[in-house]
């Protein structure tokens, strides 16, 4: 009998894959935020979990983070740049901690499918 990892991960292995995308494009936003006419940008992380789990394909399939989307600001520049960093940085934080959270739940998996293997 075989252990079907993809289906025991759950959506857990491919939310990690789509924060570590999510966090590229979020440290990008960052990186240019002197940057004239840049156009802040942003993955839908919910939509495009969604998208992934209704067609049965996982990112593992190497596919691409979604459709990114420019970030509306608060505050426009007169140079044109959307970014802004206080809200680049929050949302980065909380990419960050949300990668955390999905870590912990793929490492209690793990650790319960060896305690399982291991008949405990």
């Amino acid at each position: 009998m075989s252990i079907d990892f993809s289906k025991a991960m759950g959506q857990h292995a491919d939310a990690l894959r789509l924060r570590a995308e999510r966090t590229k494009v979020l440290a990008s936003n960052i990186a240019n935020e002197n940057t004239p006419g840049y156009q802040a940008r942003d993955v839908d992380f919910a939509a495009t979990l969604r998208q992934l789990s209704q067609e049965g394909e996982g990112l593992l399939a190497d596919t691409d983070a979604g459709e990114l989307q420019y970030r509306v600001p608060f505050h426009a520049a007169q140079d044109g740049n959307t970014v802004e960093l206080g809200v680049e940085q929050a949302a980065f934080a909380q990419n960050a901690q949300d990668f955390s959270t999905s870590l912990t739940f793929l490492n209690m998996k793990l650790k319960g499918l060896a305690k399982a293997i291991n008949g405990q």
